[in-house]
């Protein structure tokens, strides 16, 4: 009886640890944890120190292994999509590092250097091809890190599906609000330049002001002077 016992357990730990939505939950609780410990609130890396960690490629090799899967809803789905892009994107400068800049790297959101399920992609395919035109939700633009002082600060949590509303509303209100990112005025706003390059995504909810007052502190004239600032290119951290 007791052996007959400890099978049935052995079998409800092996069913249980082979579970789809437990591997998905390791993953992005394995990037979680190392989001939390290397990088701050304002968005600054560690970037020798988790390249240093032997968890960060064991977190790399779990996303690798996830495969989408249709039984996904919605939210689940772009919490993958966004994780391993900033996962990624952590992977490409550990790879080069130490550098000045991700610019400094030949073709960075071109090249194919990301596996999952076997399958070869870039940033930009991940980008340009799958979040922006599945999802259509120009929040993902606050969400997403291109390792640099000038993009919208890493989020030093993973997403997970329970919260994503609520995290890409924060973050959205964050980076609108942020006065070494855009400077805003009744009359005229000077903003980063991710407003010009995506204003489709943008210009598509309202306008590029309407979106702007969604998450505005203080509103902004629709008619307002625009003015797009220079992008800082360096790293975002040490």
């Amino acid at each position: 009886m007791k052996l007959l016992n400890l099978a049935l357990l052995s079998l409800s730990i092996l069913t249980i640890t082979s579970c789809p939505a437990q591997r998905d939950d390791g993953a992005f609780m394995l990037w979680d944890q190392l989001l939390s410990k290397y990088v701050d609130n304002d968005g600054v890396v560690q970037y020798a120190k988790i390249k240093a960690d032997p968890s960060f490629e064991r977190c790399i090799s779990t996303f690798s292994a996830m495969k989408v899967s249709p039984e996904w809803k919605p939210e689940m789905e772009l919490c993958y999509w966004i994780n391993v892009y900033n996962a990624f994107t952590i992977k490409l400068i550990c790879d080069h590092y130490p550098l000045k800049s991700i610019t400094d790297i030949k073709d960075p959101w071109k090249q194919k250097f990301i596996t999952l399920n076997g399958e070869k992609f870039s940033l930009d395919q991940i980008e340009n091809e799958i979040l922006r035109p599945k999802f259509k939700d120009p929040r993902v633009h606050f969400a997403i890190n291109c390792a640099s002082i000038s993009c919208p600060k890493l989020n030093n949590r993973a997403f997970f599906p329970e919260s994503l509303n609520k995290m890409l509303d924060k973050l959205a209100k964050g980076f609108v609000n942020d006065p070494t990112r855009n400077v805003l005025a009744k009359d005229k706003i000077q903003i980063s330049k991710i407003f010009e390059w995506f204003s489709d995504d943008f210009s598509a909810r309202g306008g590029l002001t309407g979106y702007i007052n969604r998450f505005a502190n203080e509103q902004v004239d629709p008619e307002a002077t625009i003015e797009f600032l220079d992008y800082n290119w360096n790293l975002n951290g040490k």
